[in-house]
């Protein structure tokens, strides 16, 4: 596996990378009214590349796969961290997160991050601030405020 920054040519398989994660990762916490809310189809791709293009965002590839990806901004708000659902539990995410986070080294790291991933994250050393319900087209999530201290 090899990380590299984002181009724009990752936009589609990043954006069906997404879709798959959600509705097959994170269907364990969620129900399908809730996946299909919070990602109800393949995003726009104008949308997808220009939020991308606005962070540090990077992809994990294997075999000139894209296996996972994720993005944070100059803040330090982690924005995304999804890895495909093949790769789950083999270091991926570790990877591309380690990155993001070096990146805006000695900040406040801050994520909101699904019923799934709680347990990544405080392993990582993130602590919850908050758990909330947002609204996704008209839909209830749950999700938790993080943040991991310099």
């Amino acid at each position: 596996m090899r990380l590299r920054h984002y181009c724009a040519q990752d936009c589609l398989e990043t954006a069906r990378l997404f879709y798959e994660t959600v509705h097959t990762v994170n269907a364990k916490d969620y129900s399908e009214h809730q996946l299909q809310a919070w990602a109800p189809a393949v995003p726009d791709p104008k949308a997808w590349n220009e939020s991308f293009s606005e962070h540090y965002t990077l992809v994990a590839e294997q075999d000139g796969k894209i296996i996972g990806f994720g993005d944070i901004d100059e803040t330090g708000y982690l924005d995304r961290l999804y890895v495909h659902r093949d790769y789950q539990g083999k270091g991926v995410a570790k990877a591309i997160c380690d990155a993001l986070e070096c990146h805006v080294s000695g900040k406040i790291v801050t994520v909101h991050a699904s019923i799934t991933a709680r347990a990544f994250f405080e392993r990582r050393g993130y602590q919850v601030c908050i758990r909330q319900q947002v609204i996704r087209a008209g839909v209830q999530l749950t999700n938790f405020v993080m943040r991991k201290y310099p």
